[in-house]
């Protein structure tokens, strides 16, 4: 049977020579299965986005009906979370939104998930953390760290939780990485495992004699696989979702810092 892990590895497409840069060091340009991935993924949202506004129409019809759902969906998420100032950060949270979702929709039709990805999961914590950094800094300054004590806290108590308050903010980038990448992975692998079962116990069967009390196995193995795909686009959606409804929080808690919305 395949290994399930193989479909995850990092595999040169294009080879380019390396280059030293400063800070960095030495960066190996050359073009993976990963920056394709990405690169068709972006290319998917641009060209659906393209459509979805070219020819616009008073009656939607049914990919305009679908743009406009989830452009609507995401912009009353940020609006509900973050208050009046979520349409300032639609943006960024609805960019984040359909790059995961066609990242991990195209992961189901290829032999490669970029967000099964350890280091592509991070890299958009890292943006959303980044951000709420910069915004709690430029709009409070060090009354920032107000965020790490919560009102109403015994004075005794306070020390301690200042530091939950603090580890648990520095967990938030990791959280939200590691979700996305153990969904995606996760998911990948047993859907793997299974495909594997279908032509191990197919090929059995093929035998002959015995071998035919392999057909069952292999029947219900398929129907494992059925079921899981479906599964797998419901997950796709609701990761990006998830990510996006954490990123408002997020955000939520620097925009409207000691006070709600």
């Amino acid at each position: 049977m395949a290994d399930p892990i193989h479909q995850f590895q990092i595999v040169k497409i294009v080879d380019l020579p390396d280059a030293t840069l400063p800070v960095l060091g030495t960066v190996d340009f050359a073009i993976t299965n990963s920056h394709i991935a990405m690169t068709v993924a972006f290319g998917m949202v641009v060209l659906f986005l393209s459509l979805v506004t070219a020819n616009a129409q008073v009656v939607p019809g049914r990919l305009q009906a679908a743009g406009e759902t989830l452009f609507g969906m995401i912009d009353n998420l940020a609006e509900s979370i973050i208050g009046h100032e979520g349409k300032t950060l639609f943006p960024f949270i609805f960019t984040v939104f359909t790059f995961i979702l066609a990242m991990n929709l195209l992961g189901l039709f290829l032999s490669f998930t970029a967000t099964s990805q350890l280091a592509v999961t991070a890299t958009f914590a890292l943006l959303t953390i980044g951000l709420v950094l910069v915004i709690g800094f430029a709009k409070h300054g060090l009354g920032f760290f107000k965020l790490f004590v919560p009102s109403g806290v015994p004075l005794p108590l306070l020390p301690v939780i200042v530091l939950i308050e603090f580890v648990s903010f520095l967990l938030r980038p990791v959280t939200l990485a590691l979700r996305l990448f153990g969904n995606m992975l996760g998911g990948h692998v047993a859907l793997k495992v299974f495909a594997g079962f279908i032509v191990s116990l197919g090929a059995l069967a093929a035998g002959g004699g015995l071998g035919y009390l392999g057909i069952p196995g292999a029947a219900l193995s398929l129907s494992m696989v059925v079921g899981l795909t479906a599964l797998e686009f419901l997950v796709a959606f609701l990761q990006a979702f998830v990510f996006a409804v954490l990123t408002c929080i997020y955000l939520n808690d620097v925009v409207n810092l000691g006070h709600g919305h």
